[in-house]
């Protein structure tokens, strides 16, 4: 029976802090396998793992550093000095596989490698039923191809690795090993479902145009050969001089950009990042030319009321009652809510009633709808 407990700790000292937490997540649970753990970028997260393992010895922990905070069922969990919030989940017929690499050369080469590590961790040689995914934010597209080169196409959730300037302080972590720039698995071999939602509550406009070009992956030169900032500015009726920097991912936070999968399933959020002065655009996620790329919109109200609204969507989707949940929201989504986070913490708790979960707030989100590939996106 797959059962789940939460437990976090506000405690200035990192050692303490992940004994505590870990002390309440495994209370009552026989023989945690895994623990998802989100903590703050101002803990030495050597002292907070090692604090972790000294309570929960057997248990696989995979996680990362999040923006400002984390939700759960006792509220709003942060702190100047430092915060930790974990998940614990137990089942006797559990396996559960992690492996984490730094990125090596190739993002791609170094997700097969993840791939093979974590069934090897798991003593298993066929592909896990699902998995979960933390990365450092700029190449999680590429991780996940080189893991479907291993496994194919098996369901994955997960987010990206944050902290809280966009000041690249960001880690991950599995076991004992900490990275900066790279990425974790956790493979699951269970027959317990897994349930997924993944959107970013936006309506559509009718502002839509063709990306005629990209550089890189991730940088928005023009919509419809136009300079990006110049033709999104028109969208907005702003002008492109008051986008420029980092006023334009605040800007976006309520209207950024969307693009469709190959079926119209899913929209899945880009969030420009930065108005660069030659009129382009630095997005949050890869693109590609002679696609279409779609103005999104949401209100505040909106975006306070989503994750609870998605969170009752993804009950009507189980075939049981669930054990746990896990939210993975945007940390510029989070930024955008502000002061308000009390009502989304309110909101979510009483959409999951009993059933225990944690939110963190991440710089990129993965997940995937109907029978979509697993995909990358933000807010």
């Amino acid at each position: 029976m797959l059962a789940s407990r939460t437990g976090s700790s506000t405690d200035a000292d990192a050692r303490s802090a992940g004994a505590a937490a870990a002390r309440k997540a495994s209370e009552g649970l026989s023989n945690p396998k895994v623990a998802f753990v989100y903590a703050s970028v101002a803990y030495n997260l050597g002292e907070m793992l090692a604090g972790i393992k000294r309570e929960m010895p057997e248990t696989q922990v995979i996680g990362n550093t999040v923006f400002t905070g984390v939700v759960m069922p006792e509220g709003i969990v942060a702190g100047d000095k430092g915060f930790v919030g974990m998940l614990a989940l137990a089942d006797g017929d559990l396996t559960v596989g992690t492996a984490i690499a730094e990125r090596g050369d190739c993002p791609r080469t170094t997700g097969a490698a993840l791939a093979r590590e974590a069934m090897k961790a798991a003593g298993k040689t066929c592909p896990p039923e699902y998995f979960y995914l933390v990365a450092s934010p700029g190449e999680e597209e590429f991780y996940l191809k080189g893991i479907a080169e291993v496994i194919g196409r098996v369901p994955c959730f997960g987010g990206s690795a944050a902290d809280n300037t966009i000041a690249g302080e960001w880690k991950l972590y599995a076991g004992e090993k900490i990275v900066s720039n790279g990425a974790a698995v956790a493979f699951f071999y269970t027959d317990k479902e897994m349930k997924n939602v993944f959107t970013g509550a936006y309506h559509e406009t009718d502002d839509v145009g063709i990306i005629t070009k990209v550089e890189g992956k991730r940088t928005l030169m023009e919509i419809d050969g136009k300079p990006a900032l110049e033709r999104y500015a028109a969208w907005r009726n702003m002008k492109a001089a008051d986008l420029k920097g980092g006023a334009l991912l605040v800007a976006t936070i309520t209207s950024p950009l969307g693009v469709k999968d190959r079926l119209g399933d899913l929209v899945a959020i880009r969030h420009p990042m930065n108005g660069n002065d030659d009129l382009s655009m630095a997005i949050g996620a890869n693109l590609a030319e002679k696609t279409a790329v779609i103005r999104m919109e949401a209100t505040v109200d909106e975006l306070v009321s989503s994750a609870s609204d998605t969170l009752e969507v993804l009950k009507k989707k189980m075939m049981s009652p669930p054990a746990a949940y896990l939210l993975v929201h945007c940390g510029g989504r989070r930024a955008g809510i502000g002061d308000r986070l009390d009502e989304v913490a309110r909101g979510v708790k009483k959409a999951a009633g009993d059933v225990p979960f944690i939110m963190n707030f991440t710089f990129g989100e993965y997940g995937f709808e109907d029978d979509g590939n697993n995909t990358t996106g933000g807010l």
